[in-house]
């Protein structure tokens, strides 16, 4: 306990460090954000905002869980380095993504099939490592119940792809508004903490502690109004990070709880897609996702950042109960 209490303090010193640094080198790098053109007006004001600053918790985070967890490394314990090489692949995927935005000036990066088929393929092979490291089982924990059931291994791995890819999507829809997806991850990378503690999962704790930390200090760069974004290359590392510890815990289903707020955000979306095609140009919302239709109804950046983190955090705690019978 005492190691993970210290991964997140390191990681929250580390993050606001390199945040001092950082931000004025992505603004030297004219590495601003650019913003939707159909997005909410008054986003306007944010163009230019220093994008891609994702780099100083994924750089805090991972100095911190190599360090700490040398001495688990040493005794042949990687499973907090796993977890953490999954998302920085997809965070990766996300800097070229911002790479590309910032070299041409437009808030398009790679093609939808592009990212797709990157997702896909480091979902596979997290999971093959995984699999192969005896690290993951063909089991499926149903939370509340305390029910499992045994899947064709096959038939699982597509499941559990499907479930990644729809994860890191989800995190990176929520990265809409000034400190969102901050705040939101940082309480789920807590009830992962948590949860790892309590069931001695050495020295997977590590990670989501050290992201916790790294995410707090972010915020003091990330809130409204914001000094810098995380971009895709935060984004989709949070989200990698998200997914891979649900499985890493053996219990994917409770992203479903944990998740609800990246969850509403894609629901919305597709509704409003969906909607948008069979009535031929009407809008079910005001604009998609959630949040922005939201903020379009009258509701602060400050305001949805705090209900949405509220609803979060008692979705955490309900899942924590569920789970009560795991172990």
């Amino acid at each position: 306990m005492e190691t993970t209490i210290l991964a997140a303090v390191v990681s929250f010193v580390l993050t606001l460090l390199i945040g001092r640094f950082l931000i004025p080198e992505l603004r030297k790098l004219k590495a601003g954000q650019e913003i939707r053109e159909d997005g909410p007006t008054w986003h306007a004001g944010k163009a230019g905002t220093p994008t891609m600053g994702g780099i100083m918790f994924i750089i805090g985070a991972g100095v911190t869980v190599f360090v700490l967890g040398w001495g688990q490394m040493l005794n042949g314990k990687f499973t907090h380095l796993y977890v953490y090489l999954f998302a920085l692949i997809f965070g990766l995927i996300g800097f070229v993504d911002d790479y590309r935005k910032v070299r041409q000036h437009q808030n398009e990066g790679l093609t939808a099939k592009q990212k797709f088929v990157l997702q896909l393929a480091a979902a596979v092979v997290f999971l093959c490592l995984m699999r192969y490291e005896g690290l993951l089982t063909n089991r499926l924990y149903f939370p509340f119940i305390n029910a499992t059931i045994t899947v064709n291994w096959l038939l699982y791995l597509v499941f559990a792809a499907f479930v990644i890819v729809g994860c890191v999507n989800a995190v990176n829809l929520t990265d809409g508004i000034d400190g969102l997806a901050t705040s939101v991850t940082f309480v789920v990378m807590v009830f992962f903490t948590v949860v790892a503690c309590m069931w001695r999962l050495t020295p997977l704790p590590l990670f989501p502690a050290a992201l916790a930390g790294g995410l707090a200090a972010f915020f003091v760069y990330n809130h409204h109004p914001a000094k810098t974004f995380m971009g895709d290359t935060g984004s989709l590392f949070l989200g990698g990070a998200v997914a891979a510890l649900g499985f890493a815990m053996d219990m994917p289903l409770i992203l479903i709880p944990v998740g609800i707020i990246y969850i509403a955000e894609t629901v919305s979306d597709i509704i409003q897609v969906g909607y948008f095609k069979l009535t031929h140009g009407k809008r079910f919302f005001k604009m998609a996702p959630l949040h922005h239709h939201l903020e379009l109804s009258g509701w602060s950046e400050d305001k949805l950042v705090g209900v949405f983190s509220a609803i979060t955090l008692v979705c955490c705690l309900v899942a924590y109960l569920g789970i009560q019978g795991r172990y």
